[in-house]
């Protein structure tokens, strides 16, 4: 009996831990000294933290480079050198330094780095482009460096535009990960159009509880972004979420008991 009940105990606590929400470290681990938002330092933090993944955002340059930087602007707001992204060359780019002494990284290099720790996925998030056509052209050489890289189990995609999930669904391996990123579609819409999750802004879920319990009925999971004070954090936990993107991820995981 004792050892009947020894083993229950184990297999409660597998189920626990397997039921916590995992983290995700919102443009990598950042906040670690040396690393800054989108850089590889801040994407090898991720690694060595442990994190179920570090998220990343990709542009494509003027140049058709594929970079990885939040943007629309690299510099500060009403500096005479500011730069437009998505309008500015490569090598434009790279001639001004980021936060920590990095220039801007290329997907690839971002990717060389992802494929050195087998355990923490990259999640991209394609931003918004132009035009329709450009965003098709962004999903494609996206997919096409990943695949040349042999990462596709090891990336997952997220997007504000529909568009850009739409495609990515069509145009990546079957049961590749993509989730929406606006807010603004239900659950059960999301689930029929072929989406694999929903990873909607704090204040959206707070508004809508029920669809965390929605979408978990539907098979979709549940990502919430970005998730930084105590109480956000016990909050998302608390109601079941699968993710947190969070540019806290060492108090998330602390909260988690991880």
């Amino acid at each position: 009996m004792k050892k009947i009940i020894t083993v229950a105990a184990a297999l409660l606590a597998v189920v626990s831990l397997q039921a916590q929400p995992q983290v995700i470290a919102h443009r990598g681990y950042h906040a670690k000294q040396g690393a800054a938002r989108n850089t590889l330092a801040a994407l090898e933090n991720a690694q060595q933290l442990g994190v179920y993944g570090s998220e990343c955002d990709v542009n494509l340059t003027s140049d058709g480079e594929l970079v990885v930087i939040h943007g629309p602007w690299l510099g500060e707001k009403n500096a005479p050198d500011r730069l437009n992204v998505q309008k500015s060359d490569l090598a434009t780019l790279r001639s001004k330094k980021l936060e920590n002494g990095e220039v801007v990284p290329t997907l690839d290099e971002y990717l060389d780095q992802t494929a050195k720790d087998s355990n923490c996925k990259l999640i991209i998030e394609i931003k918004d482009h132009d035009t329709p056509q450009i965003e098709t052209k962004v999903v494609k050489m996206v997919l096409d460096a990943v695949k040349r890289h042999k990462l596709q189990d090891r990336v997952e995609y997220i997007a504000f535009r529909e568009h850009v999930c739409n495609e990515l669904i069509r145009l990546a391996p079957a049961g590749t990960k993509v989730a929406y990123l606006n807010g603004t579609l239900k659950p059960k819409y999301l689930h029929a159009a072929g989406y694999t999750g929903l990873d909607y802004k704090l204040d959206v879920l707070k508004k809508n509880p029920k669809w965390i319990d929605e979408a978990h009925k539907l098979g979709l999971t549940v990502n919430v972004w970005t998730v930084n004070k105590t109480e956000d954090l016990k909050w998302v936990i608390d109601h079941n979420v699968d993710y947190i993107t969070t540019d806290n991820p060492v108090e998330a995981l602390s909260l988690i008991g991880r």
